[in-house]
């Protein structure tokens, strides 16, 4: 059991150790099903919006342009990125578990409200309130997986959890080709009953949370290691039928803290750790622009240039979303084994030259939609481990005390530099009707790619298979 010495709040743990010598188990199966749902909620949101927008443009009460879609879009992106900022704070200060009911809450409530927009204005109001629950989800989520998975397991657990969006994306699709026939729905009211949908199953989160105790790794810092000691023998005694012996495993000598301060976060981020930061903003910044640019408008490209009919979109959803899920799933391994620079270079760097190349094939009009979703379906099985990598580099490169806040500071800055911008920017390219004026968006994000591929070949931190106190102290580790 931890000892703490109560006058000078020194604590000595082997907590870490033992949480990271478990195999895989049931528990651990259950940790990925309740953290991966939230994940494909997300997925069923976005893809909603994108595959929503033709209905939007198409409803006599919402009558939007391609702008207005492209702004709606970015109000999300905005909305998940201060959502990130705040709610991540809150996740180093009050724990994880909390804040995944609060995040829940903030989700489903403002998503219901969605489905009763009577403008563009409560439409971009009600997205950004939505994305503010999921940014917050991300810090919470994310930090919960470093904490709880063995080392060995991390990467790949990491990568197949985030890229359970696209079950989600899938399902969204899916239901977009039902609830956008107009002999099944009037045009304004599918979309309507599209959000209130992905607000209901929300609603199975709940449960499934209560399988998730908070982080023992976390509780032990702030101050409750009894709890943390009791959290641990239960996940033990689950997957190896017994309380493991503290004492056969090295400890670590802790000085237990009730918060960190500001100050500290930010001298740990930016002068501490500067190289890691540098590294984590490039990749989060490319993802962001890339993904939400092209996935946003992904519709809009189909109907514009295409002349596919808005509720037939759902269909070329299918098979990139499966692109997108079954790279992480089959690539993640790598990212343990090959290791972190290798994988997250290889896929960023192929990510970028795939997309250039069919931006030029688009541009010069050789594509049709089936021959383009094929290639976004490729381009994407290697961009979606990718993205799941930029969270995986910031989760688990950076000190326990702030994690969260690192995760949510690097989403959000990433993420307002390419995420916020990209979706309007491109709503506004295709409004041009040009072929060549896409094409340039399109290399716009592939020399993102690259240029983040470089970065992560030369200075990503080689964390497979290592536990996260060796990877990055915690600020309260003693010698």
């Amino acid at each position: 059991m931890p000892v703490a010495q109560h006058d000078d709040r020194i604590i000595e743990t082997s907590i870490p150790l033992r949480l990271d010598s478990l195999h895989w188990s049931g528990f651990h199966t259950r940790v990925v099903l309740a953290l991966g749902i939230t994940w494909i909620l997300d997925g069923l949101e976005v893809t909603l919006a994108g595959a929503l927008s033709g209905a939007l443009k198409e409803s006599p009460a919402m009558k939007f342009s391609n702008f207005d879609v492209g702004l709606a879009n970015s109000a999300y992106l905005a909305g998940a990125v201060l959502g990130a900022l705040g709610f991540g704070w809150l996740t180093d200060r009050i724990g994880r578990k909390k804040l995944f009911f609060i995040t829940l809450a903030v989700y489903l409530t403002a998503t219901a409200a969605t489905a009763l927009s009577w403008n563009v204005a409560s439409y971009a109001l009600f997205r950004f309130l939505t994305g503010a629950g999921i940014g917050g989800e991300y810090t919470a989520i994310n930090s919960t997986i470093q904490e709880l998975v063995p080392a060995r397991y991390r990467g790949w657990t990491d990568l197949v959890i985030n890229g359970s969006f696209w079950i989600g994306a899938a399902i969204g699709a899916a239901s977009a080709i039902i609830l956008l026939d107009p002999a099944v729905l009037a045009p304004d009211h599918g979309w309507r009953l599209a959000y209130l949908t992905g607000a209901m199953l929300g609603l199975v989160v709940f449960v499934m949370r209560m399988w998730i105790p908070e982080s023992p790794r976390w509780l032990m810092i702030h101050g409750r290691p009894d709890e943390a000691h009791r959290i641990v023998a239960e996940i033990e005694s689950s997957v190896v039928g017994r309380e493991q012996a503290g004492d056969d495993f090295p400890k670590i000598r802790l000085r237990m803290r009730d918060h960190t301060p500001l100050r500290e976060v930010a001298t740990t981020l930016f002068s501490t750790y500067r190289q890691r930061s540098l590294v984590g903003l490039v990749l989060m910044a490319a993802q962001a622009f890339f993904y939400n640019a092209i996935f946003f408008t992904f519709a809009l490209v189909l109907t514009d240039f295409f002349g596919i009919p808005a509720n037939d979109v759902g269909w070329y959803i299918l098979p990139f979303a499966a692109g997108n899920f079954l790279g992480p799933l089959l690539l993640g391994r790598l990212f343990d084994t090959l290791g972190r620079r290798t994988m997250i270079a290889t896929t960023y760097g192929v990510s970028g030259v795939l997309l250039a190349l069919s931006g030029y094939l688009f541009s010069i009009g050789v594509l049709s939609a089936q021959t383009q979703t094929i290639a976004w379906m490729v381009i994407f099985f290697f961009a979606s481990p990718a993205a799941s990598a930029a969270y995986l580099t910031v989760s688990e490169t950076f000190p326990l005390e702030v994690r969260a806040l690192a995760i949510a500071a690097f989403y959000a800055i990433g993420t307002g530099i390419g995420g916020v911008v990209g979706p309007a920017l491109f709503g506004a390219l295709i409004d041009t009707g040009s072929r060549n004026s896409v094409f340039v968006g399109y290399l716009l994000g592939s020399g993102l790619m690259i240029a983040a591929a470089w970065v992560a070949w030369r200075y990503a931190v080689a964390a497979e298979r290592k536990s996260l106190e060796t990877v990055a102290r915690p600020l309260a580790f003693l010698e």
